[in-house]
């Protein structure tokens, strides 16, 4: 008899998640046999949560807010290296008894980046935002050799810390810079949002001219027609291209997968799947 294997999708809340129904397509697409639930947990009850999952059978957890921090420190120390560099975990499996843990954010953003056959490699990326979300994909962006990561924020001193962090992590050659929204230097080949604003469902207080004709602006944040508020400012503006972020949530998802599975998910039939299930569920 087949055993099925178990995952989850932990946070509060967690009822909007697609992450069960992007593991499923997973599933069909590799004949592996599983079952991915969502657990709204209350904050304190995190690590006894996932204690009590992994000690009964569990394979594989998906951490979403707030507990991305809480799943790194019960980690440490078997985080990778990406994890390490975003200080926090989204995703985490047992081994010999041990809980591991990775970030598979950064590299779900730079996979659906060369998705869509934009170059990485020696461009000039503005990251916008210093939270959690910008550090997340710090050293992806690095390690896809990018020429230029210029930092921005509200506020200019979290983007220079930040800024700070991604210099320690950079090859020889990398330029790295920050500033504060309103002082962009312009303009940039690749202009990320790693900002709440769409979230928000407002634009952000930045120039024009930080876009040009051959511009490509990626919006962490997805929305059901694939539009968000930034996005739309970036092509007034006259951005060449724009895309939300449905495709980082199918990339990282499809790393979860491989770690846990030895498996690689066919991410991009993923994705056109989910595209249209939320074009139905409008």
């Amino acid at each position: 008899m087949t055993r099925i294997r178990q995952f989850a999708v932990v946070g509060n809340p967690v009822s909007h998640s697609l992450s069960p129904r992007l593991h499923e397509l997973f599933a069909r697409q590799t004949g592996i046999a599983l079952n991915y639930e969502k657990h709204c947990v209350e904050p304190g009850h995190f690590q006894a949560h996932v204690t009590r999952f992994f000690a009964e059978g569990g394979c594989g957890l998906n951490i979403t807010i707030p507990f991305k921090l809480d799943a790194y420190a019960l980690a440490e120390p078997q985080v990778s290296p990406r994890a390490r560099a975003a200080g926090a975990a989204n995703t985490l499996w047992q081994e010999a008894g041990r809980i591991h843990a990775c970030n598979t954010d950064g590299i779900g953003l730079v996979n659906d980046i060369l998705r869509q056959q934009i170059v990485l490699k020696d461009s000039r990326i503005l990251l916008l935002g210093a939270g959690g979300a910008a550090r997340g994909v710090i050293l992806p962006l690095l390690q896809a050799g990018c020429g230029q990561l210029h930092i921005a924020n509200r506020t200019a001193t979290r983007a220079q810390e930040l800024a700070e962090l991604a210099g320690s992590l950079a090859p020889s050659g990398t330029a790295i810079s920050s500033s504060g929204l309103d002082d962009i230097p312009e303009s940039w080949d690749i202009v990320i949002n790693a900002s709440a604003s769409s979230l928000q469902g407002g634009t952000l207080p930045v120039a024009p001219g930080i876009f040009h004709a051959h511009s490509f602006a990626y919006d962490m944040l997805y929305t059901r027609d694939g539009l968000t508020p930034f996005l739309g400012q970036a092509l007034a503006a006259g951005a060449a291209g724009a895309s939300d972020g449905l495709g980082m949530l199918v990339y990282q998802g499809a790393e979860s997968f491989r770690l846990w599975n030895r498996h690689e998910p066919d991410a991009a039939a993923a994705l056109a799947a989910l595209r249209a299930f939320l074009a139905e569920h409008a």
